[in-house]
């Protein structure tokens, strides 16, 4: 059976990452959190002084990305890629409030963007591979066969991930939560480089009412239509 590419895109806290993970499981392909890669940017920000009072100081960002490595290493006894910057695991560090309030300033990085997106394609140029992020479908991965544009609403987006990181012991208010995803939307959908929009030939899935068991249905079915029609 021939592989595809699936490209998922859209809002923080769609569940676009849980979602990946179910496909990528049950088709025996690769999962990319291309998200994730951005996170790792922003936490070695954080932690090599390149970022003052919120603002990322963009000439020592771009001299460093030679020596900012990411590496996804998946762990069978918790079925699960785990995210590494320079040999190192940082997949809870980078899920924190400190980094999710900076990465769409760094994501916006012209320079930064154009290294990400040419790891991701190195990352899935044999096919097989689920991709999820802010324009995997537009502009990384522009002909795959499968492309989910993932939307729902504000408020219960903002429950989610309210509820997410209270689960893992992460002192945060629902106000806070609903702040940094206003934020967020801001400057991920008006940056000037590769702003999140949804690829004309995307299908909108809007997971507002949705249980993540019939998101995931939807999903599959949509995705064995382009590993039919390639395998004929």
């Amino acid at each position: 059976m021939n592989r595809i590419t699936i490209a998922i895109d859209g809002y923080s806290s769609c569940g676009k990452s849980t979602l990946a993970k179910q496909l990528a499981k049950k088709l025996g392909y690769s999962y990319i959190d291309s998200g994730a890669m951005y996170r790792a940017v922003a936490l070695w920000c954080l932690e090599n002084n390149a970022i003052e009072k919120g603002v990322p100081d963009n000439g020592k960002i771009i001299s460093s990305l030679d020596n900012i490595k990411i590496e996804f290493h998946f762990h069978p006894e918790i079925q699960s890629s785990q995210t590494y910057l320079n040999g190192r695991n940082i997949e809870k560090e980078i899920r924190g409030m400190a980094v999710s309030e900076i990465v769409s300033k760094i994501s916006s990085i012209k320079e930064v963007r154009q290294k990400m997106i040419a790891l991701q394609r190195k990352f899935g140029e044999d096919k097989g591979v689920v991709m999820d992020g802010r324009d995997i479908g537009s502009v990384v991965f522009p002909n795959a066969e499968l492309k989910l544009f993932m939307t729902a609403d504000p408020a219960i987006r903002a429950k989610r991930r309210y509820d997410e990181l209270k689960a893992k012991g992460t002192e945060v208010s629902l106000e806070e939560i609903v702040e940094n995803l206003r934020l967020r939307d801001h400057e991920d959908t008006t940056r000037k480089e590769n702003p999140l929009i949804q690829a004309a030939d995307a299908v909108v899935l809007d997971n507002s009412n949705l249980t993540p068991e019939e998101q995931f249905e939807i999903a599959l079915r949509l995705a064995n239509e382009p590993i039919t029609l390639s395998s004929n």
